[in-house]
């Protein structure tokens, strides 16, 4: 069968990286074909060239076995390729029709746009995906998942659409929506559409993907069945390395300063009467279902959103937090889930958001900043935390996740905060930096670092915590040692809610 897209030896070099070296991928029609790598293994600018958003610098494309020049995205669209993008380019205050024929609208003899004929070209998409949406719905009254599926609606409408690449399409989705997201994948494959599935998450690949293609460095690695291949086959050909692989965290200091208490903390109906310790050393886990307040607590405590009552104690002593300020003048860190948005300033460069909480430390007269000083410590701490970039003037919005989370941390190192929040730490990161992240976690917790880890991921809640708070609905519903804790008394404390609260 001849494969309806195939790469081979293709190049793509951005100023001082090179990010495909004689790369190569095939797809046929009516399967999905993962793509697997570490971040910054070149998956997304392969997929980006293959939909018109890059040019490549050499190689060769061919679609239905012909080679082609594909010149940008409109180039992409007319050769039956669409993409969806992880960050989504939906124009919110617009309905769901509008974005999907924004800047093709059908018109009438006069030039005026046939709103009648684009609902109801609309509608037939949606139906064809078997969506209960209105085509004059505004995109800013759906969920996240719904503007995905918009998303795929969008690519299906230009004619002949044959090849669907998903970028980390599950990021954002609960489970009950991943269900239906795949309900959809599954209808497009009887169409004989081929998909490209980029993701991260190990148990949807074997879900969904009829083979595996992966890449290291920018470079092919090889292609495999999904079914008769095992996960530890692929994460191997990923990582190429040994992965750290702890049972679990050291043992907690016994008898250990507690560092932060929490009495009472109440917030509207999101957070009811949380009360917790965390203790030198130690690393405490939140877990819970989407919505159950965990993240509610961690802003809070750090300022970022104001209580309604409740009391912070660190080292002892009652702490005034009304700011992320004063949570930092108290030795708290913060590292958000939304790194891009709350953890760094992207346009800017490693060095300067690495010292970015502790800028003062670093001004001559109140004035002038000490550039060899500022040098000296960026190069350190991506040293100490093996952070990946050409050097520390690269602007952090050309790191991969792992890196970025990395920067997020160096800066909270920085300024030496002893009770460090990480809020999903591991969201859109790679197998082999989520393994660097857990050593490191590990590592701060020995010395001497108070870390509260809040993860949807119960494998790695597992892993890494000496003890565990469960939450559901705004209340903390159950508390487990390492030791005992499993998957499902973990699950049974998450859907503990009042009304079925067990004596």
């Amino acid at each position: 069968m001849t494969p309806i897209v195939e790469i081979r030896n293709l190049n793509k070099s951005f100023p001082g990286v090179r990010a495909l070296i004689d790369a190569r991928f095939d797809l046929v029609a009516g399967e999905v074909h993962a793509l697997m790598g570490e971040n910054g293994a070149g998956k997304s600018t392969l997929m980006k060239v293959l939909a018109g958003v890059y040019q490549k610098d050499g190689g060769t494309i061919k679609i239905n076995g012909q080679e082609v020049e594909i010149s940008g995205p409109r180039a992409a669209q007319a050769l039956g390729v669409g993409i969806i993008h992880q960050e989504l380019n939906l124009m919110s205050h617009m309905s769901v029709a509008n974005n999907i024929f924004i800047g093709r609208e059908p018109r009438n003899r006069f030039g005026v746009v046939d709103k009648q004929r684009m609902n109801k070209e609309t509608q037939a998409i949606l139906d064809r995906l078997h969506l209960k949406l209105d085509p004059e719905t505004l995109v800013s009254e759906l969920t996240v998942a719904k503007q995905q599926m918009v998303e795929i609606a969008k690519a299906l409408s230009f004619h002949g659409t044959k090849v669907l690449i998903l970028d980390e399409p599950t990021a954002a989705l609960n489970n009950a929506e991943i269900d239906d997201l795949f309900k959809i994948i599954r209808q497009l494959k009887e169409h004989g559409v081929g998909m490209v599935y980029i993701s991260h998450k190990m148990d949807e690949l074997k879900r969904i993907s009829d083979r595996v293609t992966v890449m290291r460095d920018g470079q092919y690695i090889g292609t495999v069945p999904t079914a008769e291949t095992s996960m530890d086959t692929i994460i191997g050909m990923m990582v190429g390395r040994q992965l750290f692989d702890g049972d679990g965290p050291t043992p907690a200091p016994q008898n250990a300063e507690v560092v932060l208490e929490v009495k009472n903390l109440n917030r509207g109906r999101v957070i009811k009467n949380v009360s917790f310790q965390v203790r030198k050393g130690e690393i405490l886990g939140f877990a819970g279902l989407m919505g159950a307040g965990r993240t509610e607590v961690a802003r809070a405590i750090f300022g970022a959103d104001k209580i309604d009552s409740g009391e912070i104690i660190v080292h002892g002593q009652t702490a005034s937090i009304k700011t992320p300020t004063d949570a930092v003048k108290h030795g708290i860190g913060y590292l958000s889930e939304d790194r891009k948005h709350f953890g760094l300033a992207t346009g800017m460069d490693v060095e300067a958001n690495i010292v970015l909480t502790t800028m003062k430390r670093f001004l001559s007269a109140n004035f002038f900043l000490k550039q060899k000083a500022i040098r000296e410590t960026a190069l350190h701490f991506v040293k100490q935390l093996d952070i990946k970039t050409p050097n520390v003037s690269q602007k952090v919005a050309f790191l991969s996740g792992g890196n970025q989370q990395k920067v997020v941390i160096a800066k909270w190192l920085v300024r030496d905060c002893e009770v460090l929040f990480f809020d999903e730490p591991t969201r859109g990161i790679d197998v082999g930096a989520k393994s660097e992240i857990y050593k490191l976690l590990n590592t701060l917790a020995e010395q001497g670092r108070a870390i509260v880890m809040i993860s949807s991921e119960l494998p790695e809640v597992l892993r890494l915590s000496h003890r565990i708070l469960v939450m559901c609905e705004g209340r903390i519903t159950g508390e487990l040692k390492a030791g005992e804790a499993t998957q499902e008394n973990i699950m049974q404390y998450a859907t503990q809610r009042e009304t079925t609260q067990f004596n």
